[in-house]
C-alpha cells in the first residue's frame, strides 16, 4: 500500500483517537467521559483491524511472490469418466 494509500486507511482512525482524547481532556463530567471511551474505543478498534489487514496483506504477497519463483509444475493429465462395471443381466447406460 502507498503512503497516500495509508494516510487515507489510517487517518480517520487516529483522528477518532485523537478526538477522543480532546474530549476526555476538555469536555466536563460525564459527557465528555463517555465521549472519550466511545471515541477512544472504536478508534482503536479500527486500528487494530487495520493492523491484521495489512499483515494479511503482506501474507498474500509473501505467498503469490513464492508461488511466481517456483518452477511450473507440468500439465496434468486429464481423466477421462470411466464406466462402473456391468452387472450381470444390466446394459450400460449413456
Amino acid at each position: 500500500m502507498s503512503k497516500r494509500g495509508r494516510f487515507i486507511t489510517y487517518g480517520p482512525a487516529v483522528a477518532l483517537v485523537l478526538a477522543g482524547a480532546a474530549c476526555g481532556v476538555f469536555v466536563a463530567g460525564v459527557v465528555g467521559e463517555v465521549l472519550a471511551m466511545a471515541l477512544l474505543g472504536s478508534g482503536l478498534v479500527i486500528l487494530t483491524g487495520l493492523v491484521f489487514m495489512e499483515v494479511g496483506l503482506s501474507e498474500d504477497r509473501e505467498r503469490d511472490e513464492e508461488l511466481a519463483r517456483r518452477a511450473p509444475s507440468p500439465p496434468r493429465r486429464r481423466l477421462e469418466p470411466t464406466l462402473p462395471p456391468r452387472l450381470r443381466g444390466h446394459r450400460h447406460e449413456r
